[in-house]
């Protein structure tokens, strides 16, 4: 995975054993520290130069529809890397990182995002399922995304599956954290993109 600027402010918070989260209301006033995902290396697969595609707007619930940085403490109670957050909503965020992972691979005629005026073939449609750290054992980023392959002439679903990848935690700071997300993220980018390389 190839390393792309990182906005990465001085970190002034440590994450000890399960994580005190509470930092966001005690320190509103303070400026968050914010991340950005990296990207890939271009993916290899069958060359589809006459086909162009559109990413779109990844569908998710409402705690992964923001910038806010997921933490599952429970199966049931979530909380928010204290003083953290992405540079954009996460929905954003992943659709930006498909369309780059895509262009980037060079094997198709065109791809874009809902609005860009391509002669569109197939509707390449995420839905972000999980993307968060779970502390109930090791600290390990999670991350699934559940993706359809539509036909868009005819609106027939060719395709569907659902990606899952995992990294583990190597350390207590919230950029460990944030490290450990980029890699579960580079690699089920990696995953998606090959497989729909195959479908469309």
């Amino acid at each position: 995975m190839t390393g792309r600027t990182r906005n990465i402010a001085t970190l002034s918070i440590i994450i000890v054993g399960a994580l005190a989260l509470g930092g966001c209301s005690l320190f509103s006033g303070t400026p968050k520290d914010t991340y950005e995902l990296t990207g890939i290396e271009p993916v290899k697969g069958p060359y589809s130069k006459r086909r162009q595609i559109v990413v779109t707007d990844p569908s998710a619930v409402k705690s992964l529809d923001g910038a806010n940085i997921v933490v599952r403490t429970s199966p049931s109670s979530i909380q928010y890397l204290g003083q953290s957050q992405w540079n954009d909503n996460l929905p954003a965020i992943v659709q930006q990182k498909l369309i780059e992972a895509f262009e980037d691979s060079g094997r198709l005629g065109g791809v874009g995002k809902p609005g860009d005026g391509l002669a569109v073939d197939y509707l390449v449609a995420p839905t972000i399922r999980s993307f968060e750290i779970i502390t109930s054992g090791a600290d390990t980023a999670v991350i699934e995304i559940s993706v359809r392959i539509i036909n868009d002439r005819n609106g027939v679903v060719k395709a569907q599956r659902t990606f899952q990848s995992t990294a583990p935690v190597s350390g207590v700071d919230n950029e460990d954290f944030v490290v450990a997300l980029d890699r579960a993220n580079g690699e089920i980018m990696n995953d998606i993109v090959t497989w729909a390389l195959k479908i469309i």
